[in-house]
């Protein structure tokens, strides 16, 4: 899910250096109302790009819960983690933020 006020954001402030290159993670990457990661792909060139939810759809390409991001991809796998308007959906939002910079390397970007 996506606001139009994340989209503006993204192009008023992206740094395609940030993600060329890198691996990307989208958590929460089902495209319900607008999405970043065709934006990212085009323009940035990243080395990956993976998303998941937990449902299928549009930009899933894993179906799976931010509860077991560690368990599923391992600590530091991804340069760049991302996320919007997700954590409204989960139970534990300590936990998904935990996991989700478990799974960033040292020095990346959420």
């Amino acid at each position: 899910m996506c606001n139009v006020a994340v989209i503006e954001f993204f192009i008023n402030t992206v740094v395609c250096s940030e993600f060329k290159n890198k691996r990307v993670l989208e958590v929460g990457s089902k495209y319900v109302n607008g999405s970043v990661r065709p934006l990212i792909e085009r323009f940035c060139e990243p080395k990956e790009y993976i998303g998941v939810d937990i449902e299928p759809g549009k930009y899933v390409d894993i179906i799976l819960p931010v509860e077991r991001l560690v368990e599923y991809f391992a600590s530091e796998s991804f340069d760049v983690v991302i996320s919007t308007e997700t954590l409204e959906h989960v139970q534990d939002w300590r936990k998904a933020v935990y996991n989700m910079k478990d799974v960033l390397k040292k020095g990346g970007y959420i």
